[in-house]
């Protein structure tokens, strides 16, 4: 098998209001966010970052959210970013703490009802 060099480039979204999210992912990524017309970019925060971009939406949002982000935190502050960004505006939907030995996260949503989840993997040693 070839070794594959892909990586993430930006994570593409359609937004009610482009401007007030992409302001939300800034203070959650601590970017610095770029308008072109009606749409925003917001680079990846350091070399192991992940950019976003936001335009506005195309026609009304789907019922069902296919896909998400998992977002990944050093163990044991899990709990204390959830707080953070539930201050920022994102809402809180569920926690998933006892189910997976090597991985513990709570799902939240954006503003707009984007949901993203916050993950923690504990120790090696640390796992059931």
């Amino acid at each position: 098998m070839t070794q594959s060099h892909i990586t993430l480039g930006a994570i593409n979204l359609e937004a009610r209001n482009p401007a007030d999210l992409v302001a939300f992912w800034a203070q959650v990524t601590g970017a610095e966010p770029a308008a072109g017309g009606d749409s925003y970019y917001l680079p990846p925060n350091g070399p192991d970052g992940f950019g976003m971009f936001f335009q506005p939406e195309s026609e009304p949002r789907a019922k069902r959210q296919v896909a998400h982000w998992d977002l990944t935190v050093p163990w044991g502050s899990r709990a204390a970013e959830v707080e953070r960004l539930i201050s920022l505006g994102a809402t809180h939907k569920w926690d998933v703490l006892e189910e997976v030995a090597h991985v513990q996260w709570t799902t939240l949503a954006d503003p707009e009802g984007n949901l993203f989840c916050i993950a923690e993997h504990p120790p090696l040693d640390q796992q059931r």
